[in-house]
Protein backbone atom coordinates (compact mmCIF):
# COMPACT_ATOMS: atom_id res chain seq x y z
CA UNK A 1 0.00 0.00 0.00
CA UNK A 2 1.25 3.43 -0.22
CA UNK A 3 2.19 5.30 2.95
CA UNK A 4 1.84 9.07 3.32
CA UNK A 5 0.47 9.98 6.65
CA UNK A 6 1.31 7.90 9.95
CA UNK A 7 -2.73 6.91 9.54
CA UNK A 8 -0.95 5.29 6.48
CA UNK A 9 1.33 3.46 9.13
CA UNK A 10 -1.07 2.23 10.98
CA UNK A 11 -3.29 0.05 8.33
CA UNK A 12 0.20 -1.05 7.22
CA UNK A 13 1.09 -2.33 10.75
CA UNK A 14 -2.39 -3.94 11.37
CA UNK A 15 -2.28 -5.40 8.27
CA UNK A 16 1.49 -7.18 8.71
CA UNK A 17 1.42 -7.93 12.99
CA UNK A 18 -0.72 -10.37 14.76
CA UNK A 19 -3.81 -9.29 15.80
CA UNK A 20 -2.43 -9.33 19.59
CA UNK A 21 0.46 -7.46 18.96
CA UNK A 22 -1.50 -4.90 17.01
CA UNK A 23 -4.00 -4.80 19.57
CA UNK A 24 -1.57 -4.04 21.97
CA UNK A 25 -0.16 -1.01 20.19
CA UNK A 26 -3.10 0.44 19.31
CA UNK A 27 -5.08 0.18 22.31
CA UNK A 28 -6.37 1.91 25.38
CA UNK A 29 -7.42 1.36 28.87
CA UNK A 30 -11.13 0.89 29.53
CA UNK A 31 -13.81 2.38 27.15
CA UNK A 32 -10.53 4.42 25.27
CA UNK A 33 -12.03 7.89 26.13
CA UNK A 34 -8.72 9.51 26.49
CA UNK A 35 -7.12 7.89 24.13
CA UNK A 36 -9.67 9.36 21.58
CA UNK A 37 -9.40 12.85 23.27
CA UNK A 38 -5.31 12.93 22.82
CA UNK A 39 -6.30 13.05 18.94
CA UNK A 40 -9.12 14.95 18.81
CA UNK A 41 -8.19 17.59 21.30
CA UNK A 42 -5.14 18.39 19.56
CA UNK A 43 -6.72 17.93 15.98
CA UNK A 44 -9.17 20.52 17.23
CA UNK A 45 -6.27 23.08 18.51
CA UNK A 46 -6.26 26.00 14.98
CA UNK A 47 -3.68 27.21 14.11
CA UNK A 48 -2.48 30.91 13.24
CA UNK A 49 -2.02 31.09 9.66
CA UNK A 50 0.83 34.40 8.40
CA UNK A 51 1.61 35.48 4.66
CA UNK A 52 4.35 37.30 3.13
CA UNK A 53 6.93 36.71 5.45
CA UNK A 54 10.56 35.68 4.48
CA UNK A 55 10.10 31.70 4.93
CA UNK A 56 13.12 30.76 2.67
CA UNK A 57 15.54 29.48 5.42
CA UNK A 58 13.19 27.13 7.78
CA UNK A 59 15.49 25.86 10.60
CA UNK A 60 13.99 22.85 12.56
CA UNK A 61 16.53 21.92 14.99
CA UNK A 62 16.18 22.84 18.81
CA UNK A 63 17.83 22.13 21.97
CA UNK A 64 17.39 19.70 24.57
CA UNK A 65 19.12 19.20 27.69
CA UNK A 66 22.12 20.70 26.21
CA UNK A 67 22.04 18.21 23.00
CA UNK A 68 21.11 19.67 19.61
CA UNK A 69 19.18 17.93 17.34
CA UNK A 70 17.41 17.76 14.10
CA UNK A 71 13.85 17.73 14.85
CA UNK A 72 11.64 18.82 18.65
CA UNK A 73 11.20 15.13 18.73
CA UNK A 74 11.82 12.03 20.39
CA UNK A 75 11.15 8.42 20.14
CA UNK A 76 8.91 8.03 23.38
CA UNK A 77 9.87 4.79 25.42
CA UNK A 78 7.80 2.03 24.10
CA UNK A 79 7.45 -1.54 25.63
CA UNK A 80 7.43 -4.45 23.23
CA UNK A 81 8.51 -2.54 20.96
CA UNK A 82 11.06 -5.35 19.51
CA UNK A 83 7.86 -7.61 18.57
CA UNK A 84 7.05 -5.18 16.19
CA UNK A 85 10.13 -6.21 13.64
CA UNK A 86 12.87 -8.39 14.58
CA UNK A 87 15.04 -6.87 16.72
CA UNK A 88 12.87 -3.80 16.52
CA UNK A 89 14.17 -1.74 19.00
CA UNK A 90 17.76 -1.70 17.36
CA UNK A 91 16.20 -0.71 14.24
CA UNK A 92 14.20 2.54 15.60
CA UNK A 93 17.56 3.36 16.94
CA UNK A 94 19.36 3.74 13.93
CA UNK A 95 16.32 5.70 12.65
CA UNK A 96 16.33 7.92 14.51
CA UNK A 97 20.13 8.36 14.74
CA UNK A 98 20.18 9.06 11.10
CA UNK A 99 17.15 11.48 11.54
CA UNK A 100 19.20 13.27 14.30
CA UNK A 101 16.65 12.80 17.17
CA UNK A 102 16.46 10.86 20.51
CA UNK A 103 15.45 7.52 21.10
CA UNK A 104 14.33 6.41 24.35
CA UNK A 105 14.87 2.39 25.15
CA UNK A 106 12.12 0.77 27.55
CA UNK A 107 12.56 -0.94 30.61
CA UNK A 108 10.52 -3.86 29.27
CA UNK A 109 11.90 -3.72 25.34
CA UNK A 110 12.74 -7.20 23.98
CA UNK A 111 16.22 -5.97 23.00
CA UNK A 112 18.65 -5.19 26.06
CA UNK A 113 20.45 -1.95 26.78
CA UNK A 114 23.78 -3.71 25.59
CA UNK A 115 22.34 -4.56 21.81
CA UNK A 116 20.58 -1.53 21.65
CA UNK A 117 23.98 0.47 22.77
CA UNK A 118 25.90 -1.54 20.08
CA UNK A 119 23.86 -0.69 17.43
CA UNK A 120 23.42 3.01 17.93
CA UNK A 121 26.21 5.80 16.95
CA UNK A 122 25.38 8.25 19.60
CA UNK A 123 23.84 8.28 23.16
CA UNK A 124 19.87 7.61 23.66
CA UNK A 125 17.53 7.97 26.15
CA UNK A 126 16.36 5.08 28.84
CA UNK A 127 12.93 4.44 30.24
CA UNK A 128 12.65 3.32 34.14
CA UNK A 129 9.54 2.24 35.80
CA UNK A 130 9.82 2.08 39.46
CA UNK A 131 10.46 -1.64 40.45
CA UNK A 132 9.65 -3.30 43.55
CA UNK A 133 13.33 -4.99 43.39
CA UNK A 134 15.16 -1.93 44.05
CA UNK A 135 18.69 -4.01 43.50
CA UNK A 136 17.18 -5.26 40.00
CA UNK A 137 16.53 -1.22 39.17
CA UNK A 138 19.85 -0.52 40.65
CA UNK A 139 21.42 -2.66 37.95
CA UNK A 140 19.51 -1.28 35.65
CA UNK A 141 20.42 2.00 35.72
CA UNK A 142 24.43 1.07 36.39
CA UNK A 143 23.72 -0.63 32.47
CA UNK A 144 22.50 2.44 30.80
CA UNK A 145 25.54 4.69 32.56
CA UNK A 146 27.82 2.22 31.50
CA UNK A 147 26.00 2.23 27.92
CA UNK A 148 26.40 6.21 27.97
CA UNK A 149 22.64 6.80 27.79
CA UNK A 150 22.50 11.02 28.42
CA UNK A 151 18.99 10.77 29.75
CA UNK A 152 16.93 9.06 31.86
CA UNK A 153 12.85 8.89 31.54
CA UNK A 154 11.05 8.18 34.73
CA UNK A 155 7.72 6.66 34.20
CA UNK A 156 5.88 7.80 37.32
CA UNK A 157 2.32 6.54 35.73
CA UNK A 158 1.96 3.18 36.12
CA UNK A 159 2.06 2.28 40.13
CA UNK A 160 -0.66 -0.11 38.46
CA UNK A 161 -1.48 -1.31 35.19
CA UNK A 162 -4.79 -0.34 33.52
CA UNK A 163 -7.67 -2.15 32.83
CA UNK A 164 -7.26 -2.83 29.10
CA UNK A 165 -10.14 -4.70 27.73
CA UNK A 166 -8.38 -4.81 24.50
CA UNK A 167 -5.59 -7.00 25.36
CA UNK A 168 -7.81 -9.49 27.05
CA UNK A 169 -10.15 -9.68 24.23
CA UNK A 170 -6.81 -10.69 21.71
CA UNK A 171 -5.90 -13.04 24.21
CA UNK A 172 -2.75 -11.38 25.61
CA UNK A 173 -3.62 -11.01 28.73
CA UNK A 174 -7.38 -12.74 29.05
CA UNK A 175 -5.98 -16.36 28.35
CA UNK A 176 -2.93 -17.58 30.47
CA UNK A 177 -1.06 -20.51 30.02
CA UNK A 178 -1.42 -22.57 27.31
CA UNK A 179 -4.83 -21.88 26.31
CA UNK A 180 -3.31 -18.18 25.80
CA UNK A 181 0.15 -19.48 23.98
CA UNK A 182 -2.09 -21.36 21.28
CA UNK A 183 -4.51 -18.24 20.42
CA UNK A 184 -1.66 -16.05 20.10
CA UNK A 185 0.57 -18.82 18.10
CA UNK A 186 -2.83 -18.96 15.81
CA UNK A 187 -2.62 -14.94 15.53
CA UNK A 188 0.98 -15.36 14.67
CA UNK A 189 0.01 -17.95 11.96
CA UNK A 190 -2.11 -16.09 10.36
CA UNK A 191 0.73 -13.71 9.45
CA UNK A 192 3.30 -15.42 8.10
CA UNK A 193 5.77 -12.65 7.00
CA UNK A 194 5.69 -11.82 10.75
CA UNK A 195 5.48 -15.12 12.12
CA UNK A 196 8.74 -16.29 9.81
CA UNK A 197 10.89 -12.89 10.17
CA UNK A 198 10.46 -11.89 13.82
CA UNK A 199 8.70 -14.79 15.43
CA UNK A 200 10.97 -17.24 14.25
CA UNK A 201 14.35 -15.55 13.29
CA UNK A 202 13.51 -12.44 15.88
CA UNK A 203 14.24 -13.99 19.02
CA UNK A 204 11.52 -12.61 21.02
CA UNK A 205 11.73 -15.01 23.84
CA UNK A 206 15.25 -13.03 24.57
CA UNK A 207 12.98 -10.89 26.89
CA UNK A 208 15.31 -7.96 27.08
CA UNK A 209 16.21 -6.27 30.42
CA UNK A 210 14.19 -8.64 32.50
CA UNK A 211 16.08 -11.63 31.37
CA UNK A 212 18.09 -12.12 34.47
CA UNK A 213 15.21 -12.13 36.97
CA UNK A 214 12.62 -14.24 34.96
CA UNK A 215 15.01 -16.90 35.79
CA UNK A 216 14.99 -19.12 32.50
CA UNK A 217 11.52 -18.62 31.83
CA UNK A 218 10.24 -17.09 28.47
CA UNK A 219 7.32 -17.06 27.85
CA UNK A 220 5.44 -14.16 26.97
CA UNK A 221 2.87 -14.93 29.43
CA UNK A 222 5.95 -15.11 31.94
CA UNK A 223 7.08 -11.62 31.09
CA UNK A 224 3.73 -9.90 31.19
CA UNK A 225 3.20 -12.06 34.53
CA UNK A 226 6.25 -10.47 35.94
CA UNK A 227 5.72 -6.61 34.97
CA UNK A 228 2.09 -6.57 36.48
CA UNK A 229 3.84 -8.30 40.11
CA UNK A 230 6.24 -6.30 40.19
CA UNK A 231 5.43 -2.23 39.61
CA UNK A 232 5.34 -0.44 42.71
CA UNK A 233 2.60 0.94 44.12
CA UNK A 234 4.30 2.50 47.28
CA UNK A 235 6.59 4.98 45.10
CA UNK A 236 6.45 8.68 46.05
CA UNK A 237 8.44 12.13 45.17
CA UNK A 238 10.72 10.71 48.10
CA UNK A 239 11.81 7.89 45.65
CA UNK A 240 13.50 10.47 43.69
CA UNK A 241 16.38 10.53 46.15
CA UNK A 242 16.55 7.32 45.48
CA UNK A 243 17.63 8.06 41.52
CA UNK A 244 19.22 11.11 42.24
CA UNK A 245 21.65 9.03 44.25
CA UNK A 246 21.94 6.42 41.33
CA UNK A 247 21.84 8.67 38.34
CA UNK A 248 23.78 12.06 37.64
CA UNK A 249 22.29 13.06 34.40
CA UNK A 250 19.15 14.61 32.66
CA UNK A 251 16.55 13.27 34.34
CA UNK A 252 12.88 13.26 33.48
CA UNK A 253 9.77 12.71 34.94
CA UNK A 254 7.19 11.32 32.13
CA UNK A 255 3.36 10.87 33.12
CA UNK A 256 2.43 14.42 34.46
CA UNK A 257 -1.12 16.01 34.08
CA UNK A 258 -1.16 18.65 37.31
CA UNK A 259 -0.04 21.51 37.53
CA UNK A 260 0.36 20.90 40.95
CA UNK A 261 2.46 17.79 40.31
CA UNK A 262 4.78 19.65 37.40
CA UNK A 263 5.62 22.08 40.47
CA UNK A 264 6.70 19.49 42.84
CA UNK A 265 9.29 17.49 40.20
CA UNK A 266 10.38 20.90 39.71
CA UNK A 267 11.02 21.87 43.51
CA UNK A 268 12.72 18.33 43.74
CA UNK A 269 14.95 19.06 41.10
CA UNK A 270 13.92 17.27 37.91
CA UNK A 271 15.41 18.46 34.73
CA UNK A 272 12.33 18.22 32.37
CA UNK A 273 8.88 16.25 32.50
CA UNK A 274 6.48 14.63 30.35
CA UNK A 275 3.17 15.77 30.06
CA UNK A 276 1.43 12.48 29.23
CA UNK A 277 -1.38 10.52 30.36
CA UNK A 278 0.07 6.93 28.82
CA UNK A 279 -0.99 7.61 25.78
CA UNK A 280 -4.55 7.15 27.05
CA UNK A 281 -3.43 3.30 28.84
CA UNK A 282 -3.73 4.22 32.10
CA UNK A 283 -6.55 6.10 34.11
CA UNK A 284 -9.57 6.59 31.40
CA UNK A 285 -11.27 10.13 31.29
CA UNK A 286 -8.60 12.14 32.59
CA UNK A 287 -7.45 14.93 29.95
CA UNK A 288 -5.45 15.03 26.96
CA UNK A 289 -2.02 16.05 26.90
CA UNK A 290 -3.47 18.94 24.45
CA UNK A 291 -5.91 20.05 27.64
CA UNK A 292 -3.20 19.24 30.61
CA UNK A 293 -0.50 21.14 28.54
CA UNK A 294 -1.07 24.85 28.93
CA UNK A 295 -1.72 25.26 32.56
CA UNK A 296 1.70 23.06 33.14
CA UNK A 297 3.68 25.32 30.51
CA UNK A 298 2.82 28.10 32.34
CA UNK A 299 3.51 26.75 35.83
CA UNK A 300 6.87 25.23 35.47
CA UNK A 301 8.12 26.42 31.64
CA UNK A 302 10.75 28.73 33.44
CA UNK A 303 12.17 26.38 35.88
CA UNK A 304 12.79 23.04 33.68
CA UNK A 305 12.29 21.40 30.19
CA UNK A 306 8.61 20.61 29.69
CA UNK A 307 7.84 18.11 26.81
CA UNK A 308 4.62 16.39 25.41
CA UNK A 309 2.98 13.58 24.29
CA UNK A 310 -0.49 11.84 23.12
CA UNK A 311 -2.36 11.84 20.09
CA UNK A 312 0.51 13.29 17.74
CA UNK A 313 -0.22 11.83 14.16
CA UNK A 314 1.69 14.43 12.34
CA UNK A 315 4.10 17.29 12.19
CA UNK A 316 1.14 19.89 12.58
CA UNK A 317 0.18 18.06 15.78
CA UNK A 318 4.28 18.46 16.45
CA UNK A 319 3.65 22.17 16.06
CA UNK A 320 0.38 22.61 18.06
CA UNK A 321 2.11 21.01 21.24
CA UNK A 322 4.84 23.41 20.74
CA UNK A 323 2.25 26.65 20.68
CA UNK A 324 0.22 25.08 23.55
CA UNK A 325 3.97 25.37 25.48
CA UNK A 326 5.83 22.01 24.77
CA UNK A 327 9.89 22.21 24.42
CA UNK A 328 10.05 19.05 22.55
CA UNK A 329 7.73 16.13 21.56
CA UNK A 330 7.64 12.23 22.12
CA UNK A 331 6.17 10.07 19.55
CA UNK A 332 5.26 7.05 20.76
CA UNK A 333 2.47 4.87 18.95
CA UNK A 334 3.92 6.84 15.62
CA UNK A 335 7.10 5.00 14.89
CA UNK A 336 5.84 1.63 17.00
CA UNK A 337 3.42 1.82 13.64
CA UNK A 338 6.06 2.80 11.37
CA UNK A 339 8.03 -0.38 12.79
CA UNK A 340 5.69 -2.50 12.39
CA UNK A 341 4.78 -1.47 8.71
CA UNK A 342 8.47 -1.14 7.52
CA UNK A 343 10.95 -2.03 10.36
CA UNK A 344 14.46 1.05 10.35
CA UNK A 345 13.06 2.09 6.76
CA UNK A 346 9.29 2.75 7.80
CA UNK A 347 11.09 4.88 11.16
CA UNK A 348 13.20 7.10 8.95
CA UNK A 349 9.98 7.33 6.44
CA UNK A 350 7.92 8.64 9.61
CA UNK A 351 10.47 10.78 10.65
CA UNK A 352 10.64 12.37 7.18
CA UNK A 353 7.19 12.88 7.16
CA UNK A 354 7.17 14.49 10.58
CA UNK A 355 9.71 17.00 9.11
CA UNK A 356 8.01 17.76 6.02
CA UNK A 357 4.58 18.80 7.82
CA UNK A 358 6.46 20.53 10.58
CA UNK A 359 8.41 22.47 7.90
CA UNK A 360 4.93 23.57 6.13
CA UNK A 361 3.34 24.40 9.14
CA UNK A 362 5.93 26.65 10.08
CA UNK A 363 5.91 28.38 6.74
CA UNK A 364 2.61 29.09 6.45
CA UNK A 365 2.46 30.00 10.28
CA UNK A 366 5.34 32.43 8.97
CA UNK A 367 8.57 31.55 11.53
CA UNK A 368 11.46 29.82 10.86
CA UNK A 369 13.03 28.47 14.21
CA UNK A 370 11.39 26.46 16.22
CA UNK A 371 11.75 28.80 18.85
CA UNK A 372 9.13 30.88 17.47
CA UNK A 373 6.73 28.50 18.04
CA UNK A 374 4.53 30.01 21.17
CA UNK A 375 0.94 31.24 22.16
CA UNK A 376 0.91 33.39 19.28
CA UNK A 377 0.93 30.58 16.57
CA UNK A 378 -2.56 29.65 17.97
CA UNK A 379 -5.61 31.36 16.07
CA UNK A 380 -7.51 31.28 19.10
CA UNK A 381 -6.35 31.52 22.85
CA UNK A 382 -6.00 28.55 24.84
CA UNK A 383 -9.08 28.12 27.21
CA UNK A 384 -8.25 27.96 30.91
Amino acid sequence: MIIASIPDFREAARRRLPHFLFEYIDGGSYAEVTLGRNIADLEAIALRQRVLRDISRIDTSTELFGVKQDLPVILAPVGLAGLAARRGETQAVRAANAAGVPFTLSTVSVCPIAEVAAASDRPFWFQLYMIRDRAFMKDLLAQARAAGCSALVFTVDLPVPGSRYRDVRSGLSGAPGLAGAMRRLAQAAARPDWAWDVGLFGRPHHLGNVAPVLQGKTGLSDFLGWMGRNFDPSITWADLDFLRAEWQGALIIKGILDPDDARRAAELGADGIVVSNHGGRQLDGVLSSARALPAIADAVGDRLTVLADGGVRSGLDVARMLALGARGVMLGRAWAYALGAGGEAGVAQMLRLIAAELRVAMALGGVTRIGEIDRSALATPVAP
